[in-house]
């Protein structure tokens, strides 16, 4: 009885020491969060006007414009860029962003994932050990962006990117991210990178007839390699946010749970100590009765 005393004991040492880590773990998140989430909802309308005025100049232009970003070709080499995380214990942060990659290439470019053509730069440690485990053809380039965090680093990165598609290394790059909705909710999203996509035309609408000024290759040519790495800075912006959200309510529940364990050991400890003392007594009672005999 006194081992099994000690064995709850410890436990409820254990889990007490637990639920100190993730009630730490927790209060750092959320820190990190509110600095995360301020930067994503300065950047976030910015980013989107850019992307949004990019599209509609590319959809209303006669010809090719961006020396070929826009222009459309047979898919045959495929590049995934997917945002995950450095570190674990977010939930299901991670897996859900690797599950929506690895669809993407079974639904959409199962053909060129047989032939070897699809190729995944995984921004973000968890994603690269992933794919790299599992005989994906991955980039390590860029897997420690989010050790120094900054426009600098996400810009090489876009610029890479865009330069091997003009190279023609691939003919279609994706963004696999998740989208910072709020602390408990994020949408993970597959977007286009390049070629630019178009805006579908409204029926009966009328074309825009932009006047530019300088013209329009200049402007172009000046505008698409800013809006291309603010694009991708807003992802990672977005997956940074999304991860400190998805681990603090992983340590929020963890920390419920804790309280949840340590209200039913307790309550496992009081009956096993009220049943040793109880056993005590009946052998202090049936000593008494022994001697007087």
């Amino acid at each position: 009885m006194a081992g099994q005393l000690k064995e709850v004991r410890l436990r409820i040492k254990s889990v007490q020491n637990t639920q100190q880590i993730t009630k730490a773990m927790k209060m750092v998140s959320a820190a990190k969060l509110r600095r995360a989430q301020d930067a994503i909802i300065q950047m976030r309308p910015y980013a989107r006007k850019l992307q949004e005025v990019l599209s509609n100049i590319v959809s209303n232009s006669d010809g090719e414009v961006g020396g070929g970003l826009a222009t459309a070709r047979p898919v045959e080499k495929v590049l995934l860029i997917v945002v995950t995380s450095d570190r674990g214990l977010s939930g299901a942060y991670n897996a859900n962003i690797i599950k929506l990659a690895k669809s993407t290439i079974n639904t959409q470019y199962a053909a060129q994932a047989a032939k070897g053509n699809v190729h995944i730069w995984a921004l973000g440690k968890k994603g690269y050990e992933h794919f790299y485990k599992n005989k994906y053809n991955t980039n390590e380039a860029y897997r420690d962006i989010f050790l120094n965090l900054n426009f600098e680093n996400v810009q090489a990165c876009a610029q890479a990117a865009v330069k091997a598609f003009e190279a023609g290394e691939y003919d279609v790059v994706e963004l696999v991210y998740s989208e910072f909705r709020n602390a408990a909710m994020q949408r993970f999203t597959v977007e286009r990178f390049l070629p630019i996509p178009k805006v579908e035309a409204k029926a009966g609408a009328k074309k825009s007839d932009f006047i530019f000024e300088p013209s329009q290759e200049e402007l172009i040519a000046e505008l698409m390699p800013k809006i291309l790495n603010t694009q991708l800075f807003k992802a990672v912006l977005d997956a940074s946010a999304s991860e400190h959200g998805a681990r603090m309510t992983a340590m929020d529940k963890a920390t419920e749970n804790a309280n949840e364990m340590l209200k039913s050991l307790k309550i496992s400890y009081n009956r096993a100590r009220q049943a040793a003392i109880t056993t005590e007594l009946t052998e202090i009672v049936s000593g008494a009765a022994a001697l007087q005999g």
